[in-house]
């Protein structure tokens, strides 16, 4: 498997359930271009981690608009199926309706595309951060029983667009409001002086 880190994300048009509740037969994910976007595969509805992650970033749902930043969910179950998880209750095993699209991928060609499909059947939990020119900037991938960090996500999310702000890197653990690194020798020189230790 090669990284689609720098590369142009795979485009995809596909069944999706989106945030109001509708079933649309045709979302495409180039319609995103000019906002960041973050796609999260995760393998299957109805199941254990899979809510946990998805009401995770459907709560911090707000945090991620005022970054410019669309979240999209992707798994292999079909539109109905991402219909009844969202009208069931919470406390029932659903994750009522959220914020954002949850796109059908029984083909599983876009987890295919995207070098996340297992045994041909489920994707494991792979976040792809895309740019506004839709390249990817920046992937993770977890197998099923390890669910991700929204905080982590809006780290990341932030340091991406500080660099295509500024133009400066984001030393390790750079936090929104740190110093960043100009990228010269000097630049980095300098940095380590005041703030590594």
């Amino acid at each position: 498997m090669s990284s689609l880190v720098t590369q142009e994300a795979p485009d995809f048009v596909a069944p999706a359930v989106v945030a109001d509740g509708e079933i649309v037969d045709d979302f495409r994910l180039k319609s995103l271009r000019g906002r960041y976007t973050i796609l999260l595969f995760y393998p299957l509805d109805f199941t254990f981690v899979c809510p946990t992650e998805i009401l995770a970033f459907d709560k911090r749902i707000d945090d991620f608009e005022s970054r410019d930043c669309t979240i999209i969910g992707i798994s292999v179950d079909s539109v109905h199926t991402h219909a009844a998880w969202r009208r069931t209750p919470v406390t029932d095993g659903g994750i009522g309706s959220i914020r954002f699209p949850l796109v059908s991928d029984l083909s599983h060609e876009i987890a295919e595309s995207y070098g996340v499909l297992v045994n041909n059947r489920v994707a494991l939990r792979g976040l792809f951060l895309l740019d506004r020119n839709g390249v990817v900037r920046h992937a993770l991938i977890n197998d099923d029983p390890i669910g991700r960090s929204v905080d982590e996500a809006l780290r990341t999310l932030d340091a991406l667009r500080f660099y295509d702000e500024y133009g400066q890197v984001c030393p390790a653990n750079w936090k929104n409001g740190e110093a960043a690194i100009t990228p010269t020798a000097t630049g980095v020189v300098d940095y380590l002086s005041k703030y590594a230790g």
